[in-house]
């Protein structure tokens, strides 16, 4: 689970790489595979359509294939930067910067998309935003580490930081972000008292006050 929800990234490692050291990247792939022949397979697809919608400077079939291509490859395990390649390509007037920041942004948005739709098969409505935690991380995305998010409501970091809202959007989807969500899966796993993005705001709940979100949300 972790090598293909994207917590190897700001190492510089894809799942592949990651699984070389014990031969496990064709196993690793192939279940990937079957998963995706089954119901994931249809929720990630049309998730990968709604991203293509705002690469707003390239026409929409082309932006279509672009997001198409990149997850293609994505589950391949490349690299961004190998998809960067390759995007320009398929499309040489593109510029290798422009090539990097969509393959880089789209490969994240991938994983992302990979995460939540394997939270929304499973019934799993909120997972926990991870950053990279080091000196590259911008303002926005550092008051949002370790915040709890629900699937159906993303936030706006930049609001919430007092800067200029460029939308809403979750973990890993917005240019050059190297964060990731990770699945609610136990509370256990949280340090409480934890702050909760909800309606707009975050806010510092304890376990008890957030276990009253779970009949609405329907976690479990």
């Amino acid at each position: 689970m972790k090598m293909v929800t994207h917590l190897f990234t700001d190492a510089g490692r894809t799942w592949r790489q990651a699984a070389k050291v014990n031969s496990r990247g064709s196993l690793i792939y192939k279940a990937l595979m079957e998963e995706m022949n089954g119901p994931l397979g249809g929720i990630m697809a049309a998730q990968i359509q709604r991203n293509a919608q705002y690469i707003k400077d390239v026409p929409a079939d082309i932006a279509r294939q672009m997001t198409e291509h990149i997850m293609s490859q994505s589950m391949q395990g490349l690299r961004h930067t190998d998809i960067a390649k390759n995007l320009q390509q398929l499309f040489p007037h593109m510029t290798d910067v422009k090539a990097n920041l969509i393959a880089r942004t789209e490969t994240a948005k991938t994983a992302t998309a990979l995460t939540q739709s394997r939270c929304e098969l499973h019934g799993i409505p909120w997972y926990r935003w991870r950053t990279s935690e080091d000196s590259r991380v911008r303002d926005s995305h550092r008051i949002m580490d370790k915040v709890l998010v629900a699937w159906d409501d993303p936030p706006s970091p930049e609001e919430l930081s007092k800067e200029k809202d460029v939308g809403h959007y979750h973990a890993g989807c917005i240019w050059n972000c190297r964060c990731y969500a990770e699945p609610l899966i136990d509370l256990d796993f949280i340090q409480w008292p934890c702050q909760v993005y909800l309606n707009g705001s975050l806010r510092k709940m304890s376990r008890k006050q957030f276990e009253h979100l779970m009949p609405i949300r329907n976690v479990g």
